[in-house]
């Protein structure tokens, strides 16, 4: 209701995303383990790149769904950027995360979307340390075919000076992983992680180590060290 009496959209609109967080953390008081995918949708994934992406998805999903404490923990949250950047899967947990439909087209902004993951990434922690709920360290994975396009050159450079920063400090993990084409020395330059060369398509392979790294954490203790599985679907 505003000050005229009169009924403002946007007002309730608030008021119901906050009392809608409120429900969720009071159901599922559990650590959070917050993963944000950054997915190139443009043009030249386009035919069977952007199926065994959207396949890989379906299986990470799969994975983690199979581990009880995965699936109250580990939380995902999907931008793309192919022309637009869009964030197609705000943070859920694994048991209510559906695959999103995938379209390839436009060009490569991926300084652009790095940025918006990285504000899902704060916006989210807000809401963590509103509701009293701890969470491990964010994951933010990155993986493209091409390298940044349809943005101001110097929108990844601020992008890749914000990761950098964020890294330092201990604030996100970030993983970057470059599909055939992919400039992976412009990957390279955006955070102290050497890139990974997937090999072919091997999205699966890629997503099932993804959900296994997840699952290790979520089964960890906030703030413990946790060894990674071998990488056996790319190479640096």
């Amino acid at each position: 209701m505003s000050d005229t009496g009169q009924h403002d959209p946007e007002f309730d609109q608030q008021w119901a995303e906050l009392l809608h967080a409120d429900v969720e953390f009071a159901d599922n008081p559990e650590p959070r383990c917050p993963c944000v995918l950054l997915l190139d949708t443009s043009g030249s994934m386009r035919g069977e790149p952007i199926q065994a992406l959207a396949e890989g998805l379906a299986v990470f999903r799969e994975e983690l769904l199979k581990d009880s404490l995965a699936r109250r923990r580990v939380e995902i949250a999907i931008v793309t950027f192919g022309g637009v950047v869009q964030v197609v899967q705000d943070f859920v947990t694994v048991d209510r995360f559906q695959v999103p439909l995938l379209a390839a087209e436009g060009l490569t902004p991926m300084g652009t979307a790095t940025l918006k993951g990285l504000d899902l990434i704060e916006e989210r922690k807000q809401r963590y340390k509103a509701n009293g709920v701890t969470y491990y360290r964010p994951w933010v994975f990155l993986i493209t075919d091409g390298a940044a396009e349809g943005e101001p050159p110097h929108v990844l450079h601020q992008a890749a000076g914000r990761v950098r920063a964020e890294e330092a400090a201990k604030r996100i993990a970030f993983f970057s992983v470059g599909v055939e084409g992919a400039d992976l020395g412009q990957l390279a330059a955006m955070a102290a992680r050497p890139p990974l060369k997937l090999r072919g398509l091997r999205f699966i392979d890629l997503f099932v180590w993804l959900s296994r790294s997840t699952q290790q954490v979520a089964n960890s203790r906030v703030g413990d060290q946790v060894a990674l599985p071998p990488v056996d679907w790319g190479s640096l």
